[in-house]
């Protein structure tokens, strides 16, 4: 499992399904639009403050961003 690929999937999975542009959602959790868009892009690592940000302002439990949904088609 690729971690920061399996974060970054599911964070724009979870973003988009509440219907938020990169930049109305960095500004939801205090973040740059371009750190975002790094984290999707699986650009960048991401310090856990971070990840707890990003959880809070999806409204979800921070476990959710680590769940592989591609690891029952292996």
């Amino acid at each position: 499992m690729d971690i920061v690929k399996v974060f970054g999937t599911n964070l724009k999975k979870y973003r988009t399904q509440k219907g938020l542009s990169q930049e109305k959602f960095a500004e939801k959790c205090g973040l740059h639009r371009t750190y975002i868009s790094d984290i999707e892009c699986f650009r960048r690592s991401i310090a856990l403050e971070n990840i707890q940000r990003i959880a809070d302002a999806l409204e979800i439990e921070t476990y959710q961003l680590f769940i592989d949904s591609n690891e029952s088609e292996d």
